[in-house]
């Protein structure tokens, strides 16, 4: 099976595709929901499925006497199986998140050795968030405080070596593997100048691609991949994209992915007086915006499916 990567950088001049995210199942459920997504989506021929891991996070269960025990728990646990199973279920390559977040280096190494046992050989690297107890991102003791340290690792691996410096007796199949980007910079970051020079260090560092946090305004896409290309960024730059789809998302997905929305759309959002007139509005504003974006070159759009699995099914339909 093709890697990602050279799938990007292969394609035919006119060829027109796209790939999306998934989220594994809420810890006691099944895969019929998730399946289900995917079933929509494959008649459209998807380069590629990638898969979000999370942190876990504290909660609270009450003990006898009325005291609280506080525990950690993973609420969306199996990220590793998950993509196994749809690579082997769908024949699509799958691309797992592997994050910083809430691992040591060990786990990460142990992820690693699974995933090579499994045959995946593309993986999305990322810092991942904060917990949500936190104020600002802590690094797991024993763990990585940037993507870059994560890339380090993984390199190492695929040169053969543990992170502790121990050879790896039989190596496997080396990693492929992709990072995020962000239009409208990283949330964390001072400024868009030292963020994207973040991304210069990651594709240095090995990085194949990059695929963008979601934006609604293409125009922050083109300066974002020029002002990228002038700074010896030549990976290849994924857009990623999230139709708006009801109308409590005009507050929360601007303070949540931190990213700006447009004039005009939000204009015709607060036209609307239902939730499913806004979802036919981000139909038809992301079918233009995809549009645009095949019309200036880009073959590979990436879609973020959450919340939104039939307005992306519309989407391509239309488009392709």
């Amino acid at each position: 099976m093709a890697t990602i990567a050279d799938y990007i950088t292969g394609q035919e001049k006119d060829e027109r595709r796209f790939s999306f995210e998934v989220l594994p199942p809420l810890k006691g459920n099944g895969t019929e929901s998730l399946f289900r997504t995917i079933d929509k989506l494959v008649p459209f021929n998807p380069a590629f499925i990638n898969i979000t891991t999370h942190h876990s996070e504290y909660v609270y269960r009450e003990l006898p006497g009325g005291q609280f025990e506080r525990l950690r728990v993973r609420r969306r646990p199996g990220t590793v199986a998950i993509a196994a199973a749809i690579q082997q279920k769908y024949n699509i390559p799958v691309e797992p998140h592997v994050i910083c977040s809430g691992r040591t280096i060990e786990e990460i190494e142990y992820e690693l050795l699974d995933l090579q046992f499994l045959g995946i050989r593309n993986l999305m690297l990322l810092r991942g968030d904060k917990a949500k107890e936190d104020s600002h991102f802590q690094p797991t003791p024993g763990g990585h405080a940037h993507t870059t340290d994560l890339i380090r690792q993984v390199v190492r691996f695929n040169e053969g070596f543990f992170a502790d410096g121990t050879p790896i007796k039989h190596p496997g199949k080396k990693f492929d593997f992709g990072v995020a980007c962000y239009p409208e910079k990283h949330e964390e970051a001072p400024n868009l100048e030292m963020d994207m020079q973040y991304l210069k260090q990651k594709q240095d560092l090995g990085a194949q691609y990059a695929v963008t946090q979601l934006f609604f305004d293409n125009e922050k896409f083109f300066a974002f991949v020029e002002r990228a290309r002038q700074m010896g960024i030549v990976i290849p730059i994924v857009p990623g994209i999230k139709p708006f789809a009801k109308l409590s998302q005009l507050s929360v997905v601007p303070k949540t992915f931190h990213c700006d929305i447009p004039e005009p759309l939000a204009r015709e959002i607060v036209k609307c007086h239902t939730d499913e007139q806004a979802r036919q509005l981000g139909i038809e504003w992301t079918t233009q915006q995809c549009q645009e974006l095949y019309r200036h070159g880009v073959k590979n759009i990436h879609f973020y499916t959450v919340s939104a699995v039939d307005s992306v099914v519309e989407i391509a339909r239309r488009l392709l």
